[in-house]
């Protein structure tokens, strides 16, 4: 989705300055990100050491949270509601190969995190899910069916605990 050249350029920068403890701007972040074709709302605060593949792939609403050690592995489009937070170490994984074919084709599915979900830290959430609004996955899990509306997931399969209520 974008010539060599800039995705060498982002490849470095995305190391030396997103993926870093040193430069600890959020807003030096954003703007980074934006000017290499993510589109980000107001009030997102992206904490050091995180890792985005492509930003020209990547949409997230206002007043959002990207924790430190979080990892967008976005070979496609991922969306990113108002008022998420993605926790420490966090990832989003849009890509996986079919173990079926001696050839490992590579599948891969958007992710959409409606507005207001939580996922935990080190949680992972696979290709093409939706995290339906203000669902929470909890800290180590896995969501690899789509995470119902106002509920809280746990496990490795995540399953449903119980209801999210915000009072």
């Amino acid at each position: 989705g974008s010539s060599w050249l800039k995705q060498l350029l982002w490849y470095f920068l995305n190391a030396w300055v997103l993926n870093a403890y040193w430069f600890p701007w959020s807003g030096g972040r954003v703007a980074l990100l934006r000017l290499f074709g993510a589109r980000i709302g107001q009030g997102v605060n992206i904490k050091p050491h995180v890792n985005i593949k492509y930003p020209w792939l990547l949409t997230i609403g206002d007043h959002s949270w990207i924790g430190e050690n979080v990892w967008i592995d976005n070979l496609v489009p991922v969306t990113i509601g108002n008022h998420c937070c993605l926790s420490q170490g966090a990832l989003l994984l849009t890509g996986n190969h079919d173990y079926h074919k001696t050839t490992f084709d590579l599948m891969t599915g958007s992710i959409v995190l409606e507005d207001g979900v939580w996922i935990g830290a080190q949680a992972v959430v696979t290709p093409g899910v939706t995290c339906h609004s203000h669902a929470v996955l909890a800290v180590g899990s896995v969501a690899s069916t789509p995470l119902d509306a106002y509920t809280v997931y746990r496990g490795n399969p995540a399953v449903e605990v119980r209801q999210r209520i915000i009072q």
